[in-house]
């Protein structure tokens, strides 16, 4: 039995399936170094669990090892390529991972995170430094034949920040999962996928995250793929204009740097070929939407949701113009969306309350080796919230108004101030503090401090705290602003009303 990529060399033989910034790769080349990529992890002790970690920037070679991780029977676990090496190795111990692929921005924090978390073997791409080894002598010693496929595929571990200080690990839900008892079935089931006629996908995010990793996943289905490095609002319009991109997976934050661009600039772009962009990570502002379907067209789709159950509402354009602000009806199969009240009790269409949603399957959240936390997500078996509050109109539209958890959303990014305020509390100049969203023009939201100085007559400056935590934590969960302040509102219990904090901040936008 051969894989997908062996079949499309033979019937798109010139094709570059793979392309990112400085390489490019037909389906015969990927055939081979995906097999290669697999029969080396099938060579390593990977344990019960087969898990490796992928920690490294956008390329080529990053979606070869999450594929190949994929086709060996891996469980990939995507790290974030921001973290500290502290942070990646909490990672690395938790989901039990055997093998790190690093590229050289990442390497020295991966060799560091390796050594304490006792993960033996480092490959990498890239300007490595001495013991890592190198990926392409790594995948010269192993073998190009069709690695075996009739092992059970394995989900990847995905990793959120913290509502306590840890990131939570849960495995990629079934909603996102194509299933299969073997991998060569899965690799049949993404074949199937209907993205696949949506012509050439653009990759723009980050691949730590599951939308931008689809662009690896996509290869299955005969879809080829352009890898971007970090954003670049002309380059992304360059690029669709001269490789014809069909779609992508982007964030809002995308959206309000690409119209920022000068007319002039946005107007040398040829945008017809999109087909479909999607669209995660945060709401978008009903201003900035409505301009990007003025420009590119009815194209964009809203799914809205979390790594912890894939999309659990969906709009078209169509519909969002009908609806605006509206992040769609819930995903059915297998979701239902309720707005329920403090006591949980459904609220009558149009009042606001807290959004959940029932899984019909019955999993709704699982984290990682902690079922306190999972249960926590819950309010009854399979009902579970994303921690926001909403309202329903009569036709099941949900619209989305604040949030009642904590989490910040900044640039398609979700930040949980607990890991920041662990960290600040330790200042030797804070008392208290807490850290809440407050409104961002181009990222949606950013992070902002509000603390008790210790010594009120002299407390230390801002800019020297927010270094101090950015010194410890990785710098896009720290605070970008503090504010000294006399009181936090703590209730008798030492509770916070973090909803209060914000709102002086929310009013200000009208």
């Amino acid at each position: 039995m051969t894989t997908f990529a062996a079949r499309l060399a033979v019937e798109r033989p010139d094709e570059i399936a793979l392309r990112d910034e400085t390489s490019a790769y037909r389906w015969a080349e990927i055939e081979d170094i995906l097999n290669r990529v697999a029969n080396g992890l099938h060579a390593c002790d990977l344990g019960d669990a087969r898990r490796i970690a992928v920690f490294a920037e956008n390329a080529c070679e990053t979606a070869f090892a999450n594929l190949g991780g994929l086709i060996a029977g891996c469980s990939v676990v995507p790290v974030n390529f921001h973290l500290t090496a502290e942070e990646v190795a909490y990672i690395l111990q938790d989901s039990g991972t055997r093998v790190l692929f690093v590229d050289g921005r990442t390497a020295e924090r991966g060799v560091a995170a390796a050594k304490e978390a006792g993960v033996a073997t480092v490959i990498g791409w890239g300007d490595v430094p001495a013991g890592v080894t190198a990926f392409r002598e790594w995948l010269g010693r192993q073998s190009g034949a069709t690695p075996p496929l009739d092992i059970p595929p394995r989900p990847n571990l995905l990793y959120t920040s913290g509502t306590t200080g840890r990131p939570k690990g849960t495995e990629l839900p079934p909603t996102m999962f194509a299933g299969g008892s073997t991998v060569g079935e899965h690799l049949d089931n993404l074949g199937q996928s209907p993205m696949a006629a949506l012509g050439r996908h653009l990759v723009v995010g980050p691949m730590y995250h599951t939308g931008p990793l689809s662009g690896a996943r996509l290869l299955a289905a005969g879809v080829s793929s352009v890898i971007l490095g970090r954003f670049d609002a002309e380059k992304t319009l360059k690029t669709i204009d001269e490789f014809k991109i069909g779609n992508s997976v982007m964030v809002p934050t995308h959206f309000v740097r690409l119209l920022a661009l000068p007319d002039d600039v946005k107007a040398k772009y040829d945008v017809s070929s999109l087909q479909r962009i999607s669209h995660t990570g945060a709401k978008c502002p009903v201003d900035v939407k409505r301009a990007m379907i003025e420009w590119w067209g009815p194209v964009f789709v809203d799914a809205y949701g979390a790594s912890e159950v894939g999309t659990t509402c969906m709009i078209t354009s169509e519909e969002w113009l009908k609806y605006p602000g509206s992040v769609g009806k819930a995903v059915n199969p297998p979701f239902e969306a309720m707005i329920l009240d403090d006591d949980n009790n459904p609220v009558p269409p149009g009042t606001e309350g807290r959004l959940y949603f029932r899984d019909a399957t019955g999993r709704g959240v699982i984290y990682h080796n902690d079922p306190e936390k999972s249960a926590a997500a819950h309010i009854a078996p399979g009902v579970f919230t994303l921690g926001e509050i909403a309202y329903m109109n009569e036709e099941g539209y949900v619209f989305i108004t604040d949030r009642f958890s904590d989490m910040v959303v900044s640039g398609g990014a979700n930040i949980y101030p607990a890991e920041a305020e662990q960290v600040l509390i330790h200042h030797p100049g804070v008392l208290d503090v807490a850290c809440i969203g407050i409104p961002h023009p181009e990222m949606g939201e950013e992070l902002k401090a509000l603390a008790i100085p210790k010594d009120a007559q002299n407390p230390p400056s801002a800019a020297e705290v927010i270094a101090w935590c950015r010194e410890r934590l990785s710098h896009y969960k720290c605070p970008k602003t503090l504010d000294w302040v006399d009181d936090l509102g703590r209730n008798t219990m030492g509770k916070i009303n973090k909803r209060k904090l914000r709102a002086p901040f929310w009013e200000k936008t009208g």
